[in-house]
């Protein structure tokens, strides 16, 4: 979360997915300037905590079945009852009928989560959700097969 929190700030350049630091974020998952870098940016994030995964561009990608563990405002294990620091949240859009932007959460506060993400408003920024707009949660630090933890 250090990590995440010290882009907090950082701007696209011309607000056309672009800018020193956004392509950097995206150079880590193989793509140039001009795409969205929500996901680029978390998997950078990762990368710097030096774990491997995940390292994909595509927020879909980031949901895979063994390390989703709350979707749709249910958690998969009826024992589990919070979110963990630095979890991966995705926001599903009924436009293009996928999950289309994700971030890190930092924080629980009740029924909301105080996020950091990039791509948002063509910065990092932090901000303040509340979980009816969140579709999904995904745990990449802990093994698949491990307990995820509250």
């Amino acid at each position: 979360m250090n990590i995440a929190a010290a882009e907090l700030g950082v701007q696209e350049a011309t607000g056309h997915n672009d800018g020193e630091r956004v392509e950097t974020y995206l150079r880590y998952t193989h793509l140039g300037k001009g795409y969205e870098w929500c996901a680029a940016f978390v998997s950078w994030c990762y990368g710097q905590a030096n774990l491997s995964q995940p390292r994909n561009p595509w927020s879909p990608a980031l949901f895979p079945h063994g390390r989703t563990y709350w979707k749709k405002g249910k958690f998969a294990d009826p024992q589990v009852r919070g979110f963990a620091i630095a979890d991966i949240f995705g926001i599903y859009s009924n436009t293009v009928k996928r999950i289309n932007h994700v971030g890190l959460v930092k924080q629980q506060q009740g029924d909301y989560i105080v996020s950091i993400e990039g791509n948002s408003h063509n910065r990092v920024e932090s901000r303040r959700r509340h979980l009816r707009t969140i579709y999904a949660l995904s745990n990449w630090i802990d093994e698949p097969s491990a307990s995820i933890r509250p």
